[in-house]
């Protein structure tokens, strides 16, 4: 390619603006590009990608350079990890900087220790090892270094995913339907989705084929009463209503009006009628009493590390810690007990979380059933099975970026019984 020194001087800016990470890394850019209207589609995908980049190997490259500063970052990931050859560079770079861009081109990243390689943080990489071989941790490592791929989910409301395929491969758009997801479809490319007229028209959303996969883990029938407890900004509950051919109730939950307001346009497009969005103050708000012991099926996609989705936030490694790990535990255990009280006896409840941290997953569940001998383990690969999706994990849901090609995603399924009293 051909490099300018303005993009050379804007990817560097921009990196000196995302780096701090006191917001979201995405949201930064948002605004770096808002702020610096005159760049251009290909220098703003360009920055994009090299910032993000920058994120995913940035132990690695803080690794190889001597003093870390944004220009040393950026040059040492083009040359280093985007084979940009020096001589593209000379003009734009000192003669000290070519010689030490030049020795690091023959250092291997299999010298530097186990989390570097991986590119996690050391206390992260501890918490790992255990219930992780060294070898597993590297391995799942290097998979969330690599970008994700673009999933959609088809509205069965209004179309259908052979039809949505046909109109893609049309276009020239390269498209597969998704593996396990019965609705979802997998692009090979990045292409502008959000202004297509599949898009525009609510016929696809963007959605992660494994976050697909919990609304048939949920399973809600047609008529029934359903509540989404922390809905964000609604895409799983706009799954749920699909697969409910909008017959029944849906609430959609969440303590964000942000979130919330950017559900409604979805909502609008989606063709369904049975969803209620409705903002709580916390998991003990009075509109959740009302419902206690009423709800067929509960969806408690719960906030979590987001440890799983590394692939797409990068910056997570920099914006959690095992301190926030062990708040998110506290939180996440008063969630799930909170949306279980609006569940019938025969009801089914899915907790999940983007993470593959045990404390956030199977020990929340265990300590919860622990706690209340009312609710039962369901098996989330016989679940599936009804549904035809042929994908075994085991008792509870747990998915890779490596084997299953989807953010790390835990699910585990509950249901309610009915306790006899003794007489």
């Amino acid at each position: 390619m051909h490099f300018t020194p303005s993009q050379l001087d804007a990817v560097i800016v921009a990196i000196r603006t995302v780096l701090p990470l006191e917001y979201p890394a995405d949201a930064i850019l948002r605004r770096f590009f808002q702020d610096n209207p005159l760049l251009g589609a290909q220098d703003r995908a360009f920055i994009a990608e090299t910032v993000f980049g920058i994120l995913r190997h940035r132990f690695f490259l803080e690794s190889l350079v001597k003093i870390v500063t944004p220009r040393a970052l950026a040059l040492a990931y083009l040359v280093k990890l985007q084979g940009m050859n020096l001589r593209e560079l000379a003009s734009l770079i000192s003669e000290t900087e070519i010689k030490w861009l030049s020795e690091i081109k023959a250092i291997k990243p299999d010298v530097f220790p186990l989390a570097t390689q991986a590119e996690f943080p050391v206390w992260l990489v501890e918490k790992l090892q255990h219930f992780m071989s060294d070898t597993d941790i590297l391995d799942l490592g290097l998979s969330l270094q690599k970008s994700a791929p673009l999933d959609l989910r088809v509205n069965t409301i209004l179309a259908k995913r052979c039809e949505v395929l046909e109109t893609l491969a049309q276009e020239g758009i390269d498209a597969q339907a998704t593996p396990y997801s019965p609705c979802g479809i997998r692009l090979a490319g990045k292409p502008a989705i959000n202004r297509h007229a599949l898009f525009l028209s609510g016929k696809i959303e963007v959605q992660d084929e494994g976050s697909q996969l919990l609304g048939y883990l949920l399973a809600p029938k047609r008529g029934e009463m359903v509540v989404d407890f922390c809905a964000g900004a609604g895409g799983k509950s706009l799954l749920l209503g699909a697969l409910m051919n909008s017959k029944g109730r849906i609430y959609a939950f969440d303590v964000s009006e942000k979130r919330l307001n950017n559900l409604k346009p979805r909502f609008k497009r989606s063709g369904l009628s049975n969803l209620h969005i409705q903002r709580i103050t916390n998991e003990n708000d009075i509109k959740i009493k009302r419902l206690a012991g009423k709800i067929d099926r509960v969806l408690v996609d719960a906030p979590c590390s987001g440890l799983g989705t590394l692939r797409r936030n990068p910056d997570l490694k920099w914006r959690q810690s095992s301190q926030s790990i062990d708040e998110l535990k506290t939180k996440q255990a008063a969630i799930l007990a909170a949306a279980a009280s609006l569940l019938k006896p025969g009801g089914r409840l899915v907790y999940a979380t983007c993470s593959f941290l045990p404390e956030e997953n199977k020990i929340v569940i265990n300590e919860f059933l622990a706690a209340h001998p009312q609710f039962s383990l369901l098996n989330c690969t016989e679940l599936l099975s009804h549904q035809k999706i042929p994908l075994d994990t085991g008792e509870f849901l747990q998915l890779f970026p490596k084997p299953h090609q989807t953010d790390g995603f835990f699910a585990a399924a509950l249901t309610r019984i009915n306790l006899v009293k003794p007489e």
